[in-house]
């Protein structure tokens, strides 16, 4: 059993920058590929980016690579999400996910967070 607690979200102005993290519960945190996703109102939560058990490999959606970066401390049990160059359609629900394998559908992730809201104004 994982249980995951996200925190860090906020409102900010577009352009600026957000610090999302993720506790994990659990001794064996570095067992798992943890992955964030976002849901904005009335549409489907998607696939924001993943990380694995080593953080050695990263994923990212199209939409968020070269502004989002996933990282990983095993030590701490703790994921981020350093999100910059904020912008209006990146305000959402972002939820933080655990899964054995590495997967970049909602379906597939077994343990998540309660969420954290993010808003960019324009």
């Amino acid at each position: 059993q994982v249980q995951l607690v996200e925190s860090g979200g906020g409102l900010v102005q577009a352009g600026g920058s957000l610090r999302l993290s993720c506790a994990a519960s659990g001794r064996t945190f570095r067992d798992y590929v943890m992955g964030w996703f976002r849901q904005a109102p009335g549409k489907d939560r998607e696939f924001v980016a993943a990380i694995s058990g080593s953080g050695e490999t990263t994923y990212y959606a199209d939409s968020v690579r070269g502004r989002f970066t996933i990282s990983r401390n095993n030590r701490y049990n703790t994921v981020y999400l350093q999100m910059n160059s904020l912008r209006p359609d990146d305000t959402a629900v972002y939820y933080c996910a655990a899964d054995r394998t590495v997967s970049f559908s909602r379906y597939e992730y077994d343990y998540w967070g309660q969420g954290t809201q993010v808003t960019v104004s324009s």
